[in-house]
């Protein structure tokens, strides 16, 4: 059986990287600085969940395959969208991780809510916590960039973690 033709990709608005080479390398020299202070497992749970709730194609292209190669089980990538009615995927360390990235993502209150916030710390010392919201907030920057810049998914290729 043949798929039928698919929608052609669209071209991305501009290439930020080229145009904007200082801002490009200090967002990269952010998420290397934060990249270092996350549980890998949990940071790309939080990289995942962040592209997902900011509809960033191309970093969910991205995030979820260096998940999988990282050793991450499909099950688990696939469930982090729905991870309320599927806790029992994740332990109670990444769930206050995931809880916290949804609500520094989407600040639909004016800021992050005190419950959330204590969850977290009981889970993350504080210099593991400023790492953490540096890494939530390093993601949202990417995925900010890459929807305004159109970037196209379906082309990364993990470099097997």
């Amino acid at each position: 059986m043949t798929n039928p033709a698919r929608v052609p990709e669209h071209e991305p608005r501009l290439n930020i990287k080229k145009l904007a080479p200082e801002v490009y390398r200090s967002v990269a020299q952010l998420e290397a600085a934060v990249s270092k202070g996350v549980d890998p497992t949990v940071l790309e749970l939080v990289r995942i969940r962040a592209s997902q709730l900011n509809h960033c194609a191309f970093c969910l292209d991205m995030h979820t395959k260096d998940a999988l190669a990282a050793g991450e089980s499909v099950q688990r990538v696939v469930q982090l969208s729905a991870w309320e009615e599927s806790k029992h995927f994740y332990t109670p360390k990444e769930i206050a991780a995931i809880e916290l990235t949804e609500a520094v993502t989407v600040l639909t209150e004016g800021f992050v809510p005190d419950e959330v916030y204590e969850r977290a710390a009981e889970h993350y010392d504080e210099t593991e916590l400023a790492h953490l919201i540096a890494a939530i907030a390093s993601i949202n920057v990417w995925n900010r960039l890459s929807v305004t810049a159109r970037n196209v998914p379906g082309h990364y290729h993990s470099g097997g973690k």
